[in-house]
């Protein structure tokens, strides 16, 4: 015979299932998430490529979102950045991020980021991959670094071979020394700077030589920093006149005294090689000053027959030519020209 319930179970069977059911209510159910992260306008496509200069800018506009169009969304990189770049990300239903980097070497840089719902391991965005070529500068680089109102130039700081062309192969033209044949440091006027790679740079020098005018390239190296001047000397032969001009405009005119026929002062572009004071013989004047012209005919003279401008203890025979090929004025004059002329300054003889 079936046996009838107990009346005194029935109560508790019915509050166990009571607490049963209300314990389902309480844990969530399994997520059966179908929302999916999407990249929108106006993200760039996956594998795009983009071409830049080195130290021109790159910027990207991403966006993403939901195609549930619920719940937050993040965007963030997949991959650490080149140095030198800026992210900013908004999280949201639309999520935005703002990449910026201004690359600063040529190369080929790969970009990644991700796009995912926050607080899910598994809603993500497919990742996107970008290329970014830096284009290198185009060697060799040219700059010029004297014309007729700015000149440089640099002192020697060690031997150094001068070559035809801006390359250690090309023949060498002479070889500068650190010390001018005055007892003075030697130094050369400036030209042209090239560069002929990230790490090598030669400069065109107007060198001290003959035949006079002559210039070559010496490597970056055995020259100091670079001295900036804004003077230009001018020597007129035919008018007798010496002219210095700061910035194109005449701050300085005076008459002079240049060589004779047989000796005359060779024509040309120099530069004022140095400065020289306290002579104890009064031909020279109070102060001279060493140029990079040399005589084309006096070439046995002690240290080579260079050509100098200076005062003179006969002013009577100026204007004129008067001499072996240097240039002459008034004691006066080269005092005051003294206090305008810097060394390194451009000469030209006309």
């Amino acid at each position: 015979m079936d046996r009838a319930a107990s009346p005194s179970l029935i109560p508790f069977a019915a509050a166990l299932g009571a607490v049963a059911a209300a314990f389902l209510f309480l844990v969530p159910a399994a997520r059966s998430d179908t929302s999916t992260v999407v990249w929108t306008t106006p993200t760039p496509k996956d594998q795009a490529s983009f071409t830049v200069d080195h130290g021109k800018r790159v910027t990207l506009k991403l966006a993403a979102a939901t195609s549930a169009g619920a719940g937050i969304v993040h965007i963030a990189p997949a991959q650490k950045f080149p140095t030198g770049v800026s992210f900013n990300s908004s999280d949201g239903l639309t999520a935005s991020a703002s990449f910026g980097w201004t690359p600063e070497a040529a190369g080929v840089y790969k970009l990644k980021f991700t796009a995912s719902l926050v607080g899910s391991t598994g809603v993500v965005a497919p990742s996107l991959t970008y290329v970014v070529h830096v284009k290198g500068p185009a060697y060799p680089l040219k700059t010029t670094l004297t014309d007729s109102k700015v000149a440089r130039w640099s002192q020697v700081l060690a031997r150094a071979v001068v070559h035809t062309q801006p390359k250690a192969s090309a023949r060498a033209v002479t070889r500068l020394d650190t010390m001018t044949t005055d007892g003075t440091h030697n130094i050369v006027l400036v030209l042209e700077q090239q560069q002929t790679s990230p790490t090598q740079t030669w400069y065109r020098v107007r060198l001290p030589i003959l035949p006079n005018n002559s210039t070559g390239w010496v490597q970056s190296t055995a020259l100091g920093p670079l001295y900036t001047v804004h003077t230009h000397l001018y020597v007129d032969r035919a008018h007798f006149t010496i002219t210095l001009k700061k910035d194109g405009k005449t701050i300085f005119k005076s008459i002079v005294g240049v060589g004779r026929s047989i000796w005359p002062t060779p024509r040309g572009d120099f530069y004022i090689r140095d400065k020289l004071t306290s002579f104890h013989d009064p031909f020279y004047g109070p102060i001279a000053f060493g140029t990079s012209a040399r005589s084309d005919t006096l070439t046995d003279w002690p240290g080579g027959g260079f050509v100098g401008v200076h005062g003179t203890n006969e002013p009577q025979i100026l204007p004129g030519r008067v001499s072996h090929g240097c240039i002459r004025m008034p004691n006066a004059a080269i005092l005051k020209l003294a206090r305008l002329l810097p060394v390194g300054t451009p000469l030209t003889v006309r």
